[in-house]
């Protein structure tokens, strides 16, 4: 049996509910959301089955050590007793990435040395980068670092490669000092297969977190008239065919000393075998640029799911919804960014003209940051949830099946 352990799931914040329903679903214990994530408990197994198949977590983090610091000869006390071998060995180097509030150690730059000193002399010779204080982490640390020979502070040569340093991240708060080891690695959103690019991206993560949202299961059809780089669709590919988002890349946990490698093997298979050959329902895709339509069916080949969509470069009012009822979901602009004014207006009073016309039965959904433009479709639109996306403040919205208009 391998050691249960406390987790947390870090998200973007509102997507909470939808990773709670998504770790309930995997059969974790302890599931509780809180703001900006959800704590959990899970073994090797279940820490693995978690990278490989929550699919609106940022990143999963096991907690190692939590505790009150109000000065430094006291944080290096009680960060002696941290079992840093547990998650890093010998040929691996390690990165914090520090912030701190309401605390009497304010300087993230301090508590990482410290935390350093200590993590070197409980693991023989191992290096330690500095990855900062962001909340939102990059994947590339900085330099200078410490060397484990004597845990000063000096040059380190750039030959590892992006990923290859163990992150722990570090967080004090009102003098409560929070130690967690990165279980992911990059960030989960880096599913590997959007290297074409458009116009106003939105993160797999947060695409799939929306989709989840609304209900889709892949049961229905889908329509994305909008597609830009092809995320909404591709993530909905990929849940009607239950492919784990995961399944094409490694996770951090994986080098971890004693990480039950046998158990990591067993939940790959386990989510290959759990794969469907094709979707229940169409899935389209559609744009009037056509370097975003080339896009999409790019990054659709690279995520396995190409002959899973039908992709179009052809403008909203020539949309062609499949039969049945279904959803529409888009990610128009905001006016922050790509378009602005009245034609943005137009712009949502044409598919407030479209959904009407050729919809009925149809939800509509949106990621907007302007309830003005939601109104200019007149379709009934109400909120979802509400986050960030690419630092604008957007709200999820959507309709209920629209109904045919009286004549």
């Amino acid at each position: 049996m391998t050691e249960v352990r406390s987790c947390f799931a870090i998200v973007t914040p509102g997507f909470e509910a939808v990773v709670a329903a998504e770790l309930r679903a995997l059969a974790l214990a302890d599931v509780v959301p809180v703001e900006g994530g959800v704590t959990f408990r899970a073994d090797d197994a279940g820490l693995l089955a978690t990278n490989l198949h929550v699919r609106a977590a940022t990143r999963i983090v096991v907690r190692i050590a939590e505790f009150t610091a109000k000065s430094f000869a006291e944080l290096e006390r009680r960060a002696k007793p941290v079992k840093w071998g547990a998650y890093i060995g010998a040929d691996r180097a390690a990165a914090f990435r520090v912030t701190c509030k309401k605390s009497r150690l304010y300087h993230s730059d301090a508590v990482a040395q410290r935390l350093a000193r200590s993590l070197v002399a409980a693991v023989p010779r191992a290096r330690v980068m500095d990855a900062g204080g962001d909340d939102e982490p990059t994947d590339e640390p900085k330099y200078p670092a410490t060397d484990g020979i004597n845990g000063e502070i000096v040059p380190f040569a750039r030959e590892l490669p992006r990923g290859a340093a163990q992150l722990f991240v570090v967080r004090f708060a009102h003098d409560v000092c929070t130690i967690s080891a990165d279980a992911s690695g990059e960030l989960l959103h880096r599913r590997g297969y959007r290297l074409a690019t458009a116009k106003a991206p939105i993160r797999e993560t947060i695409a799939a977190g929306c989709l989840l949202a609304l209900g889709y299961d892949g049961s229905a059809p889908l329509v994305d008239p909008m597609c830009g780089a092809g995320t909404f669709a591709i993530e909905a590919a990929l849940i009607a065919r239950n492919i784990a988002p995961g399944i094409n890349r490694s996770f951090a946990c994986e080098s971890w000393p004693g990480f039950d490698a046998a158990a990591a093997r067993r939940a790959r298979a386990s989510a290959r075998a759990a794969e469907r050959e094709a979707p229940a329902a169409a899935i389209h895709a559609s744009d009037r640029d056509a370097g975003a339509a080339r896009a999409t069916r790019a990054n659709a080949e690279r995520a396995g799911v190409a002959r899973d969509i039908a992709v179009w470069d052809r403008t909203l009012s020539a949309i062609e919804p499949p039969a049945g009822a279904g959803l529409l979901v888009a990610n128009p602009p905001y006016g922050a960014r790509v378009g602005e004014g009245g034609d943005l207006r137009n712009l949502y009073a044409q598919l407030g003209n479209v959904a009407r016309e050729r919809l009925h039965g149809w939800r509509v959904a949106l990621v907007s940051a302007d309830q003005a433009l939601d109104a200019q479709a007149k379709l009934g639109f109400a909120e979802v949830l509400r986050f960030s996306n690419g630092g604008i403040k957007v709200r999820l919205v959507a309709t209920p099946p629209l109904q045919r208009a009286a004549r």
